[in-house]
């Protein structure tokens, strides 16, 4: 009976520990500011030098950024706090002067210009 209950333990004990190996990556989609291809590609290496992430896909049309993180290493707030410093926007974490100043000028993505040109295209 005691080796019963020992196996059905060490059963339990490695599916549970199994389960917790699949969970660790999770998708993650986040919403970030910017115009162009050098902006896409500014935003991807921001996401990507956060440590856990695996990967990172920017879209130019929808703003949206797609990850895959290892939830164990970070979360969605380091990698927005890095992708602001690299002067880029999300909803939650705002790009200070200096970083959106040191994009180049066809990223500047808070220009009236660029918003009026942003309204007509989704039109």
């Amino acid at each position: 009976m005691k080796k019963i209950a020992i196996i059905i333990t060490v059963l339990v004990m490695s599916i549970s520990l199994s389960a917790q190996k699949k969970q660790k990556n999770a998708k993650v989609s986040i919403q970030i500011d910017g115009v162009c291809k050098m902006c896409k590609n500014r935003i991807e290496k921001a996401a990507l030098n956060c440590k856990g992430v695996k990967y990172a896909n920017w879209n130019v049309n929808t703003h949206e950024l797609k990850l895959i993180v290892d939830k164990r290493k970070t979360n969605e707030q380091i990698i927005q706090q890095n992708i602001a410093n690299s002067g880029h926007d999300s909803k939650e974490i705002k790009a200070t002067s200096e970083a959106y100043e040191s994009l180049h000028n066809c990223c500047k993505y808070r220009d009236e210009e660029v918003k009026e040109e942003r309204k007509t295209v989704e039109k």
